[in-house]
């Protein structure tokens, strides 16, 4: 079948996936010479090509990961809206005059939403609506009650009404999505809790990147294959012995933000081999780059973890410093500073 994996080609495939064994192709794997494309030249050269081995089939994942995937896409989604409709509601807010976000730590906190419900009703006393603040909140009553003065109209009231009524419904929305994912993702719950062991993947991110590559690591073959796949390792361009450029091929835009938000979540662990990756990169070639390395790292210990199921063992934070001889990194140092100007000279320190 010469298709991506979109809409248009998945009903088929799924037919024909239980009757035999079907092979979905990368159509970029399989252009012919321009100006000769027809259907027939088409499937004879796709049979060439299979026949002498020179294409793999992609990756398309067995039915139950297939589900979980759309279950956590869906509920990833919807936890996008709702942080939507929050800054929706901040926005609305500060077009109306109130100053509810500069005071409240949450915006849709217990006292946040006491208040707004108040503001909806029609209630319009600073004082009265300030009462309505708990905890920490009380402390600042009378830079509240200068905040809650406002232009709150009619139609401010209607806006953030229908707002506060959507984020009820995505709270009740995600709830349910999380009780069916936490039933679809029971068969693999052991390969979650060893992801888990991983510095910035938590289980929400275990359970993403279960869905997005499935357990089965013998599809890939290699790390490096997963990560070509995934589109989290350089690109190759040479052309007359001169490499031109390395950009990351594209890959799901879903693991990869799973993937770019755990990497946001390693590089502030203390002491691990992630973070300290993530720093030396970050200074030498810039936050994007950095991002993108330390994202394969990740994904490259999610192989192996899965691979072989066994936990994350983490390298520390001095393994840059460690992976070479002391003597010479001595060296090094001793050559930077005499780049500086200074003549050094070392003595060894008693045990």
């Amino acid at each position: 079948m010469k298709a991506s994996y979109r809409a248009s080609a998945r009903p088929y495939y799924y037919v024909l996936e239980d009757a035999m064994e079907c092979w979905l192709l990368n159509a970029r794997h399989l252009r012919n010479v321009p100006g000769r494309k027809t259907d027939v030249a088409d499937a004879a050269w796709i049979a060439q090509l299979v026949e002498h081995g020179l294409v793999r089939p992609s990756f398309v994942p067995p039915k139950p990961i297939r589900e979980l995937r759309n279950l956590a896409r869906y509920r990833k989604a919807q936890i996008e809206e709702r942080t939507r409709e929050s800054q929706r509601l901040d926005k609305i807010l500060q077009d109306a005059g109130i100053k509810l976000s500069s005071m409240a730590s949450e915006l849709l906190g217990v006292s946040s939403r006491n208040i707004l419900a108040s503001l909806v009703a029609g209630e319009a006393d600073p004082v009265k609506l300030a009462d309505l603040a708990k905890g920490r909140l009380r402390r600042k009553l009378p830079e509240l009650e200068e905040a809650l003065q406002g232009r709150f109209s009619r139609h401010h009231a209607l806006v953030v009404g229908e707002i506060l009524a959507k984020l009820d419904y995505l709270e009740e929305l995600i709830d349910r999505l999380s009780e069916e994912v936490d039933r679809a993702i029971l068969p693999f719950a052991q390969q979650v809790e060893l992801l888990d062991t991983i510095p910035g993947v938590d289980r929400r991110m275990a359970e993403a990147l279960v869905a997005e590559i499935g357990v089965d690591m013998s599809r890939f073959g290699t790390a490096a294959r997963l990560a070509s796949w995934a589109g989290m390792c350089p690109g190759q361009h040479e052309s007359a012995g001169k490499s031109h450029g390395g950009k990351t091929r594209r890959g799901s835009k879903w693991l990869r933000g799973h993937l770019t938000q755990a990497v946001k979540a390693a590089s502030k662990t203390k002491r691990t081999y992630l973070s300290a990756q993530y720093t030396r990169l970050r200074g030498r070639r810039g936050a994007a780059i950095a991002t993108v390395a330390v994202a394969h790292s990740i994904l490259v210990a999610a192989f192996h973890i899965l691979d072989r199921l066994v936990p994350y063992q983490d390298l520390g934070d001095d393994w840059f410093i460690r992976r070479h001889s002391p003597e010479r990194h001595v060296r090094k140092l001793v050559n930077q500073l005499a780049g500086l100007g200074y003549e050094v000279t070392l003595n060894e320190r008693a045990a």
